[in-house]
C-alpha cells in the first residue's frame, strides 16, 4: 500500500503547485450531479452524495452551485445530462500502469480524446482488462494533520470501523478501508469530531514503479494533458516519486 501512499502524497502536491480551479470545480460538480442522480437528491441518504457535496466544498465549489447541480442530478431542475462512467486503462512511458475515470455524455470523443492525450505524451490506449488487475478497489478517506490531529487520534477512532491502514504523509493522514467500510470509517471520524478533506473509493496499486525526475516530470505531463480533458474525472498510476525526485521537479 505505500505505493499507493507515494502517489497520493505526490497528488496532493502537485494540486498544490498547479490546481486549475476551474477544471477541478466543473469535475467535483460533475460529480455531484451524477451522484444525485444515482442515489437522490438527499445527502443524508445518498452517503455517495453526502461525500461528493463535502469534497466541493472543502474545494471552495460555491453551495449555489452545487445544490443546482443536486437538483439537476435529482430531477429537480432541468438541463442535467445523461452521463456514462468509463473506465480507460493505458501505459505511459517507463511501463507505468494508468486507470483513466471518465464521466461523459459522449462516449466516442471520450475514447478519442484519452486515445490522442496518451499518445501525444508517449503512453498507449492498452486493452480492458490489461492494466486493471494492477489495481484493487479501496475506501480512501484524507485528514488533515493538525495539532489537535495526529496519527494515533485518527487510528483510534477508526480501529473498530473496518479500517484497514492508517498512513502518515505530508500535512495528512490516509485511512485505508473496504470499499464497503468507507461510509462507517468517514462516520467513526465525525463521531470523534475529527475532520476530513475527501472520502472516496479509488483504485489502489499492488505494484508500484520507482521513478527518477526526468520519467516523473513524462509522466506528469501525461496526466497534466488527461486532467485537462473535460470527460476526465480520475486518474491512477502505480508510480512510487520519492520526496526527493519531488524537490527536484518542483526546482
Amino acid at each position: 500500500m505505500s505505493g499507493h501512499s507515494k502517489w497520493a502524497t505526490t497528488k496532493h502536491k502537485k494540486a498544490a503547485i498547479d490546481a486549475k480551479r476551474g477544471k477541478l470545480f466543473a469535475k467535483l460538480i460533475k460529480n455531484v450531479e451524477v451522484a444525485a442522480r444515482t442515489g437522490g437528491g438527499d445527502p443524508a441518504a445518498n452517503p455517495t452524495l453526502y461525500d461528493a457535496i463535502q469534497k466541493a466544498k472543502k474545494s471552495s465549489v460555491p453551495n449555489d452551485n452545487i445544490d443546482r447541480a443536486v437538483k439537476r442530478g435529482s430531477g429537480q431542475e432541468a438541463g442535467g445530462a445523461e452521463y456514462q462512467s468509463i473506465t480507460y486503462e493505458g501505459y505511459g512511458p517507463s511501463g507505468v500502469a494508468i486507470l483513466v475515470e471518465c464521466l461523459t455524455d459522449n462516449r466516442n470523443r471520450a475514447a478519442s480524446d484519452v486515445r490522442v492525450a496518451l499518445t501525444r505524451n508517449g503512453g498507449t490506449l492498452a486493452d480492458p482488462g490489461s492494466v486493471s488487475y494492477m489495481f484493487s478497489r479501496k475506501g480512501v478517506i484524507q485528514v488533515p494533520a493538525s495539532p489537535s490531529v495526529d496519527e494515533d487520534a485518527v487510528l483510534m477512532a477508526v480501529l473498530d470501523a473496518g479500517a484497514e491502514e492508517v498512513n502518515a504523509m505530508d500535512e495528512l493522514f490516509e485511512v485505508v478501508t473496504d470499499p464497503a467500510d468507507l461510509v462507517p470509517a468517514r462516520q467513526a471520524l465525525q463521531a470523534a469530531g475529527i475532520d476530513y478533506d475527501s472520502a472516496e473509493v479509488n483504485f489502489v496499486a499492488s505494484v508500484q514503479v520507482e521513478l527518477g525526475a526526468d520519467a516523473a516530470r513524462k509522466i506528469f505531463r501525461l496526466v497534466d494533458a488527461l486532467e485537462d480533458l473535460d470527460d476526465v474525472q480520475n486518474i491512477y498510476t502505480n508510480i512510487d516519486v520519492s520526496d526527493e525526485v519531488m524537490a527536484e521537479i518542483e526546482e
